[in-house]
């Protein structure tokens, strides 16, 4: 999947601030661009693991994985 993040220089401390505004909370940084760019793909999938347990507690069902 592709998500649009959004990328902030920090004044105050250097670096670059990133999140992704589709997944409220899901923040990374980095001293790069680059770096942020890579940190956030690593906070996208913490987040859509913790989603996807969250999706998960008390289902009854059967479950099964697929990727997308």
């Amino acid at each position: 999947m592709r998500y649009k993040v959004v990328i902030k220089k920090d004044l105050e401390d250097g670096g670059y601030n990133v999140s992704c505004p589709a997944l409220p909370g899901c923040h990374s940084q980095g001293d790069t661009v680059e770096e942020a760019r890579e940190n956030i793909k690593d906070a996208i999938q913490g987040c859509m693991e913790v989603i996807n347990q969250r999706a998960l507690k008390g289902v009854k069902e059967q479950s099964i994985e697929v990727a997308v």
